[in-house]
């Protein structure tokens, strides 16, 4: 797919390769955020990292690279080919009057190389540079601070076993923008301050923000918060967030602790002083503990985003409030005698709650976030939850194993909510019917 107008600069894409499949739920729902929207007149191939766009303004590309996560570099795309050949014939059919701004001759600039599946020598890079010499180029080469970069970018494919001598692709731009990669070490989990068992890896939270459309003022919540990692990536972005969870000793940051060769958790170990550790505090309202299953909120649309990864009982288990009457019960005290009892709260009911809870609380045009579990040899799109008040945006695959899997559903509200009839949950190979809304 690309970018639709036909007067629109082509821009080349350069992504990561890893989570390929999140990548162009990512860029689609960045490029909506900026303006932009995607068409399918042109496929993109997916597995590559190689993307050309046709995106109205450099300060939509520029826009979109301050967000992502999945993409490396975006270029001004002035020439490609599928030989050095074509390559320098699309170059010289470049418009001049769009290259003369960046090669004056009071510029700087360089040119740099980058190759997939195949590493060059230097001899071989200053010979495909040198062949680039008739390009006005009028600057002075500056290699240590340029103006302006230039790329050479040459894509040997997907197969590491069978590098071709020549390259399937060729591509000269010149470098735009970085995308926002040093986000996923500087907000690593390895260095964050409060953590547990289930505390969602820094690339996937960007992601999950990136796929709900988090923007500066939102209201982000998470009903299932545990330790908060999912709000610091919304908060980065500038919304406002808050959580609940049913856990007490989460909370509050009480208990045993989840690193290892730490008996009990700090006195500072909480949601806030995660936010604090990135200087996000101020973002942060407030989590509570509470039952998702039976929601706290007055009624009204409340939320812009609800970005959630919900217990499915892998490594933690699925709990809800229950009674002292229900045949299933527990009793968990923490270090300030709280005391709660719980049951047993199926995956079925988890997702039709949540899906009925995105319905009612959602502002029209949010959009709902949220990992579901999968076992693979009996997955069918069917099983996907749904709602007449939410639109399926996007479903992106997680390996876990041969034969289980997670899936970021991204979801949006389309329409207002209405209490009326019963409508169908099917989720994880359960059905559930329960009287609850219609839109």
């Amino acid at each position: 797919m690309e970018l639709a107008a036909p007067a629109f600069r082509r821009y080349l894409l350069l992504l990561a390769q890893e989570h390929l499949e999140f990548r162009l739920p990512e860029i689609s729902s960045l490029l909506s955020l900026c303006g932009g929207k995607f068409s399918g007149e042109q496929e993109i191939r997916v597995n590559s990292p190689f993307w050309i766009l046709n995106i109205p303004s450099e300060e939509m590309a520029r826009g979109l690279m301050k967000r992502t996560v999945c993409a490396k570099s975006i270029f001004e795309l002035w020439g490609h080919g599928r030989s050095e050949g074509e390559l320098y014939a699309s170059l010289k059919n470049y418009p001049v009057d769009k290259m003369l701004p960046y090669l004056q001759s009071d510029s700087t600039y360089k040119v740099h190389i980058h190759t997939f599946n195949k590493t060059l020598t230097q001899a071989q890079k200053i010979k495909k540079i040198d062949a680039l010499e008739f390009l006005p180029f009028k600057g002075k080469v500056n290699l240590k601070n340029p103006e302006h970069i230039f790329w050479i970018l040459e894509d040997y494919g997907m197969n590491p076993n069978n590098v071709p001598e020549e390259p399937f692709h060729l591509y000269f731009g010149r470098w735009i923008a970085d995308g926002q990669r040093e986000l996923i070490e500087s907000y690593s989990v390895k260095k964050r301050h409060f953590i547990g068992n289930t505390s969602m890896d820094a690339c996937l939270s960007f992601i999950m923000a990136n796929h709900g459309r988090v923007k500066p003022n939102d209201v982000v919540y998470d009903p299932f918060v545990g330790t908060g990692g999912l709000l610091i990536s919304s908060a980065h972005f500038g919304a406002y967030v808050c959580g609940t969870d049913i856990d007490y000793n989460t909370i509050h940051g009480l208990g045993k602790a989840s690193r290892k060769n730490q008996k009990w958790r700090g006195p500072d170990e909480n949601i806030r002083a995660n936010l604090r550790q990135y200087g996000l505090e101020k973002y942060y309202l407030d989590a509570l503990v509470a039952d998702s299953s039976r929601p706290i909120w007055r009624k009204g649309m409340l939320f812009d985003a609800i970005i959630t990864d919900p217990p499915y009982g892998i490594r933690e288990a699925t709990r809800r409030t229950g009674s002292q009457k229900e045949a299933v019960k527990s009793v968990e005290r923490s270090t300030e005698n709280h005391i709660f009892v719980s049951s047993n709260y199926h995956l079925s009911d988890i997702f039709f709650d949540l899906l009925k809870f995105a319905a009612e609380y959602l502002v029209m045009g949010g959009r709902l976030v949220y990992w579901l579990p999968i076992y693979r040899p009996e997955y069918t799109e069917e099983i996907i939850p749904r709602h007449p008040c939410l639109k399926l945006i996007s479903n992106c695959e997680q390996m876990l194993s041969s034969h289980t899997s997670r899936r970021l559903i991204t979801m949006e509200k389309v329409k207002e909510f209405k209490l009326q009839l019963s409508w169908a949950c099917g989720c994880a190979g359960h059905h559930s019917n329960k009287t609850s809304a219609l839109c």
